[in-house]
């Protein structure tokens, strides 16, 4: 399914063909850090079917404890995440729900990651693949 996607000001505008029903929703300290909320819900895009249109992201490489490296890219004027990949030559690219046009219609979350660091208050997506950890 093609999808467009923006940052918040409109700087930054991209497509990608995604497909629906691989929604996944992340617990992790980082997630909940990066975005500022609970969690982060993101669909993967195959590299080759990205396309930035607009603006030019500006990064920040994250490190895990274990070493991996992440880049995580934002736009610098209204600093809305747009997508994280690997830092060399990524094979996908796992992009922000919330900066979709039509986020709604990828369908529910396939799954939700790092469930162990799941806010006490939030419930469990009904129909979702629980993971405790990193899968």
């Amino acid at each position: 399914m093609k999808v467009r996607g923006r940052c918040h000001c409109g700087e930054i505008t991209y497509e990608a063909d995604v497909e629906p029903g691989s929604v996944n929703v992340c617990h992790c300290r980082d997630c909940q850090m990066l975005t500022g909320s609970a969690f982060r819900a993101n669909i993967a895009a195959p590299a080759d079917r990205f396309r930035l249109l607009t603006g030019k992201p500006r990064e920040y490489v994250k490190v895990a404890d274990s070493g991996a490296r992440r880049v995580h890219a934002f736009c610098a004027t209204c600093g809305s995440p747009v997508y994280s990949c690997a830092p060399q030559d990524p094979k996908t690219y796992s992009l922000r729900l919330g900066a979709l046009s039509d986020g709604d219609a990828l369908g529910h979350p396939a799954r939700e990651i790092w469930t162990k660091r799941r806010f006490s208050w939030m419930p469990k997506l009904e129909g979702s693949a629980q993971i405790g950890g990193q899968p």
